[in-house]
């Protein structure tokens, strides 16, 4: 992540960088309480696409992120569903 207030940079785990700042999110399931069922599909000005993710943190909306490529971006299925306690 950057340490500009005003951009929205990722990192995904093998080191490539997207700036969401003015990206578009497709699709997304961010509901509190955080958990696996989060998820958001951005598409960048550039025309990157990413998934951002949760690994399993409540307090945490997304906790990563992936480069996807546009089919899997345009017509992503979440595995995951909310579980309430």
């Amino acid at each position: 992540m950057t340490t500009d207030k005003k951009k929205f940079i990722i990192r995904t785990p093998d080191g490539q960088t997207a700036d969401l700042t003015n990206a578009t999110t497709l699709r997304s399931n961010n509901l509190y309480p955080f958990g696996r069922h989060n998820y958001s599909i951005y598409e960048s000005p550039e025309g990157v696409f990413v998934r951002g993710y949760n690994s399993g943190e409540r307090e945490i909306m997304l906790t990563g992120f992936e480069i996807i490529d546009e089919a899997t971006a345009r017509n992503y299925k979440h595995t995951y569903t909310r579980e309430d306690e």
